[in-house]
């Protein structure tokens, strides 16, 4: 029978000594040395565990070990970790001699230099940003590689994923509504609802899980929402929750160049097909908006879904073109680390249990589908399809490799 890959026995936000200290005595007949790095790419602030869940990781008796400062950018400090049991080492090399390496970001050229053959890599994958000499040097090195972002729960859905995206929804309208005041040259309007004055209106572009809690936050503030998107599936459903009188509809160019030029604030989370989001908003729909309206385009990080966007950073979040205010910064989650390191640990931790208490990687990979299709890469061997099609490289069928249909 199949396990659940994501089924976490406690709280770990809530984790007191006590129950640390009486964890500690149970002691599973598998245990691993876990290294966890400082990320080093560009405005990643997350960290994968907070010291919490560390605390109740070396509780089950494995050994952990961090790069010194690796929580700092997400307010964790070397000594919260400490205190729960970590290994706080400020040598790099040491914390990539670890049986399980867990990142945000996929490891870059130089950090791979310090990864041993057979070790266990959890990270992104971001395939489409892969640079196709670090896909080398992990198969040169036969490291058993997941992809946290392809992982997927009982239900078939992407948990990871699913979690910063619900995050990347809500912030983006508590930023609108910062961009919407006076303090950063906005309309100096209250983003919301108020008696007396016309309710903010918010297009959202996408009825994903970003535009779904886009659509919380607007709709709990008092603003007047309308949501597009082409998968009417996803508008019944987003209708459903919040009630007929909100607006749905398909992306109909006058539907759309209407309601754009209504707009005060329009969230970009468009997905659609293909690895790339599609441009949904014209330089002419930006131009005929409002002044001082704000755009968040939350899909930049495939591209975008305004044809006037361009990359900006976490220092210099925003630019106006057309006299609309842009922010297109990527990696929403980034802003908030704190509450997205909380989100990834809780699902982090049972999965990493759950290797643990199923006998290791490999009887872990046979027990949970879950994890099979975060498995890109094992015992030097690309079992991912797609990547093996982008870089021309042989691809084997995981469920064979791991005995499924010997």
């Amino acid at each position: 029978m199949t396990q659940p890959v994501f089924s976490p026995s406690i709280s770990l936000q809530s984790v007191t000594e006590t129950q640390v200290q009486m964890l500690k005595k149970v002691q599973p007949s598998h245990t691993l040395r876990m290294g966890i790095p400082k990320e080093i790419t560009f405005q990643e602030n997350r960290v994968p565990l907070t010291p919490a869940a560390v605390g109740y990781l070396v509780g089950l008796g494995h050994e952990i070990i961090i790069q010194s400062g690796c929580g700092l950018n997400s307010n964790f400090s070397d000594h919260a970790y400490s205190e729960n049991g970590a290994i706080v080492s400020h040598d790099v090399r040491e914390v990539y001699l670890s049986d399980v390496v867990l990142k945000i970001d996929p490891p870059t050229l130089e950090e791979l230099r310090f990864m041993k053959p057979g070790q266990l890599l959890i990270s992104a994958l971001q395939i489409n940003q892969l640079d196709g000499a670090m896909l080398k040097q992990l198969l040169d090195k036969k490291i058993h590689a997941m992809a946290y972002e392809f992982i997927e729960d009982e239900s078939g859905a992407l948990p990871l994923i699913r979690a910063m995206s619900e995050i990347a929804g809500t912030a983006s309208i508590l930023i609108a509504a910062e961009y919407l005041n006076n303090t950063h040259s906005g309309k100096g309007e209250l983003l919301g609802g108020f008696a007396g004055v016309p309710p903010t209106q918010v297009v959202i572009l996408g009825a994903g899980a970003v535009g779904e809690f886009a659509t919380k936050a607007a709709t709990g503030l008092g603003a007047n929402v309308k949501i597009f998107d082409n998968d009417v599936y996803r508008l019944r459903r987003i209708q459903k929750t919040f009630g007929h009188h909100l607006y749905t509809s398909t992306l109909q160019p006058q539907a759309l160049k209407s309601a754009i030029q209504r707009a005060d604030v329009v969230i970009g989370a468009y997905s659609g097909k293909n690895h790339r989001s599609p441009v949904v908003v014209t330089q002419e729909m930006i131009a005929s908006m409002k002044a001082n309206s704000v755009v968040i385009d939350v899909a930049i990080d495939r591209g975008g879904n305004f044809e006037t966007s361009q990359l900006t950073s976490h220092e210099n979040p925003v630019f106006k073109k057309h006299d609309v205010i842009h922010y297109c910064v990527p990696n929403i989650p980034s802003r908030v680390s704190r509450t997205a390191s909380y989100a990834l640990s809780n699902l982090f931790t049972p999965m990493l249990e759950a290797i643990v208490t199923q006998g290791g990687f490999a009887e872990a990979l046979k027990i949970n589908k879950g994890l099979r299709r975060g498995t890109y890469m094992y015992k030097g061997s690309l079992t991912n399809k797609e990547l093996a099609q982008k870089f021309g490289l042989p691809y084997k069928d995981l469920d064979l490799m791991v005995g499924l249909f010997s």
